[in-house]
């Protein structure tokens, strides 16, 4: 009696994705369809859904072990660091293995998340939780290919240690504190390295990276049950210097490599870290903010949790060497411009926007 009433809750958490994905479908001059899934004996969509992983290219991204860069022997620290700028010119993308962060908290941090998430939609979408900061689908789209099957809670650092961002969820405030400090002090030695690899001072980004734009954001992507071709998230680029990601075993990461999509193989013990449009700038295109996406599962649910190193809105991004690649430009004009051209045209344009004409 008791596994009807499981799966009533967990629908009942559920946003109404399915809903907004049909009216999206009925939009003039959509191809797509839906195709049901069904999970019990693999066929239709769900078959589908298992050739096409198959099919994919899955790769390991670069694994860096950050236990290196505390070495003794500053030929083990030079080879660690240099490693990791080697991944974020060639990948963008790489992860990290002793990276300081206790399994234990991660363990914790995963718990009081999938709690959070199991509360009902009534309740996720109605109430306060996480700064009002609640979102799931995509709000701005305006075709199937601009929808994201997912859920997220968008949590500024700044509000981590507020009581009134947790409601009932008294133990998840804890865990959110520790887990964000220690997201930020990861992110921000990174930062220090990747600045030091190109002959600046660690501190140089640390100065201008501030609490107030960074944040964590919480996901959940349930279960999809009509195409094996839905966006769990978009493709996009991330508008900051770098994120690092704690992510299940479930798998659907997608990053472009070589002008092909391949699929990023899970690693329980590691951290995934990926270069943003902003450290590209920085960096003057040494290192690549690579577009990827997240392909939803037919069957599975799908948790991870982001942390995104942001400097303030009134932050000068400016090349760091010479000629300069991109014109200067703030953190607030960036996140505007990429607003604005979600709006008009329905997805972000991002760093071409901001090229010199000479490079253009």
């Amino acid at each position: 009696m008791e596994a009807p009433l499981v799966r009533r809750t967990m629908t009942n958490s559920n946003p109404p994705l399915l809903q907004n994905y049909g009216v999206l479908l009925r939009q003039p001059g959509e191809t797509s369809v839906i195709q049901p899934v069904d999970c019990g004996n693999n066929s239709g969509a769900a078959a589908a859904a298992t050739a096409a992983a198959a099919a994919m290219e899955e790769c390991q991204l670069p694994l860096i072990d950050l236990e290196g860069l505390r070495s003794e022997s500053e030929e083990e620290r030079l080879a660690c660091t240099s490693a990791i700028a080697r991944a974020s010119s060639e990948w963008g993308f790489f992860q990290v293995v002793n990276h300081g962060i206790r399994p234990e908290l991660l363990s914790e941090m995963r718990s009081e998340q999938v709690k959070l998430f199991e509360t009902s939609f009534e309740r996720k979408a109605a109430c306060q939780l996480m700064n009002n900061s609640y979102r799931w689908g995509n709000p701005t789209a305006t075709c199937a290919k601009e929808f994201s099957w997912s859920e997220a809670f968008h949590i500024p650092l700044t509000k981590v240690s507020e009581e009134a961002c947790y409601g009932e969820f008294c133990s998840l405030r804890e865990v959110v504190q520790e887990f964000a400090k220690a997201m930020s002090n990861l992110a921000r030695l990174l930062a220090g390295v990747l600045a030091e690899c190109l002959g600046h001072h660690k501190g140089d980004l640390d100065e201008i990276c501030d609490e107030s734009t960074c944040f964590l954001r919480l996901n959940r992507y349930p279960p999809c049950p009509v195409s094996p071709e839905v966006f769990g998230l978009v493709p996009h680029t991330d508008s900051d210097f770098l994120t690092i990601l704690y992510q299940d075993e479930v798998g659907g990461l997608q990053l472009m490599k070589d002008s092909k999509w391949i699929a990023v193989k899970p690693n329980k013990d590691a951290l995934i870290v990926n270069i943003g449009d902003l450290f590209q700038a920085w960096s003057n295109n040494e290192y690549k903010s690579v577009e990827h996406k997240v392909m939803a599962n037919a069957i599975k649910e799908r948790y991870s949790i982001a942390y995104f190193l942001c400097p303030s809105y009134d932050a000068f991004i400016g090349s760091c060497s010479e000629p300069a690649i991109y014109r200067k430009f703030t953190f607030g004009e960036y996140r505007q411009q990429v607003q604005e051209d979600v709006k008009k045209i329905g997805h972000k344009v991002g760093l071409p926007r901001f090229l010199l004409q000479t490079t253009q």
